[in-house]
């Protein structure tokens, strides 16, 4: 039988939020007989240059973690800003849209500078079919708004700036359901599985798939209120040299996380990204300590007020934050919510599995079509690598 379409997801390899979430999407949407292609948007770049913007953003979120925060800040208050990152994007529109095959009848994106190139040519009818984004994290920041990107897929308590003119739809979390099921494995199993002591208090020290932010100090202090620390250290092979040693259960890139979750109590993360999703969905208490500059102190803001998590702001407060929350489970979101910011429409209803609103989108579509035969723009490589730099290290992150 024919797939009743063709579904274009694009993502990009910065962290692996964004990645993951566009792998679970992808599994979802062929579920529903829809042929699905991935494409890394950084892949729109040479090797070199991809690879040299990837440990740029790297970089900045290690060593300079306050200019960070600093240009967080600044886009997240200044729309010419974002203005001018779409412009220095400009150049790469014609090569996005010519990775789009002609039976496309639907693009979804998990990358906010992914709708800098595809809103535009949605808009001005480079792209005939729509253009979805879900949005990895609780804050909206302006980086992802473009004009021309039909809908944002957000999850239950994310914020939008006011004034932000937009669709949003209220979406189930793009997490596996692994993590939602017991699969089968209880706790005492778990624990034996990755050789951790099986009783006392257990808590996960994640920190994205790079190992950002103070870890180190996370797990010293941690470690100091009687708890037992479980680091996964990501793909930091340094962070967990660095960390390894008698009697420490450091891990790193971990493949069945929904294992890892039962194995555990609570689980102190930074960034409010991924992990931090999943361990909701797992129904594990979530603590957010020293949070990341810039999007990981945005989530973290976000998801204390709405009762998702705690925020322990201090080395003193942990403590009683992990006593208080291991004392009472898993933290439930308030009934209540305020409005949504003016100008902003929010469908009614409860989430909707995302994958059946992108579903529901490309069926009414037309397909695609070819991209444009007419003569390719005139390209500067150099400047082009240098103004995508640029625009990248203002990305609102997407780490795992």
């Amino acid at each position: 039988m024919a797939h009743p379409g063709r579904i274009v997801v694009v993502s990009a390899d910065i962290g692996a939020g964004h990645d993951r979430a566009a792998d679970e999407l992808a599994e979802r949407l062929r579920g529903r007989g829809f042929q699905v292609d991935r494409l890394n948007l950084l892949h729109l770049l040479p090797g070199p240059v991809h690879r040299a913007v990837r440990e740029a953003y790297r970089g900045v979120l290690h060593r300079l973690p306050r200019g960070y925060h600093l240009i967080f800040r600044l886009t997240s208050r200044s729309r010419v800003s974002v203005r001018a990152i779409r412009a220095l994007l400009r150049p790469f529109r014609a090569r996005i849209r010519r990775r789009i095959p002609p039976d496309t009848r639907a693009v979804v994106t998990t990358y906010p500078f992914a709708n800098q190139l595809l809103g535009p040519l949605r808009r001005r009818g480079g792209l005939r079919v729509p253009v979805l984004t879900y949005v990895t994290d609780f804050v909206v920041h302006p980086t992802w708004l473009a004009p021309g990107v039909d809908v944002y897929c957000t999850v239950r308590h994310a914020e939008l700036q006011r004034g932000a003119d937009v669709d949003v739809a209220v979406v189930q979390p793009l997490v596996s359901r692994a993590f939602a099921g017991g699969a089968g494995l209880d706790r005492r199993r778990a624990r034996e599985r990755f050789g951790l002591p099986p009783d006392g208090v257990l808590a996960l020290v994640v920190a994205g798939s790079w190992g950002a932010g103070e870890v180190a100090a996370t797990v010293a202090e941690v470690g100091a209120t009687g708890a037992w620390p479980v680091v996964v250290c990501g793909r930091n092979r340094a962070l967990r040299r660095r960390l390894s040693g008698p009697g420490r259960h450091v891990l790193g890139w971990v493949e069945d996380m929904p294992a890892l979750m039962r194995a555990v109590d609570v689980v102190v993360e930074n960034a409010g990204g991924l992990t931090c999703q999943e361990a909701l969905a797992a129904g594990v208490p979530v603590v957010t300590y020293r949070p990341l500059p810039g999007h990981g102190r945005a989530n973290a803001d976000v998801l204390a007020r709405s009762g998702l998590t705690r925020w322990a702001a201090t080395p003193e407060q942990l403590g009683p934050v992990l006593a208080a929350v291991l004392g009472a489970g898993p933290p439930t979101a308030p009934h209540h919510r305020a409005p949504p910011p003016d100008g902003v429409e929010r469908r009614a209803g409860s989430p909707e599995d995302p994958a059946g609103l992108v579903a529901e989108a490309a069926r009414r579509a037309v397909p695609a079509g070819p991209a444009d035969p007419g003569r390719r723009p005139l390209l500067d490589p150099v400047g082009d690598a240098v103004a995508v730099v640029a625009a990248l290290l203002q990305s609102t992150g997407g780490l795992r």
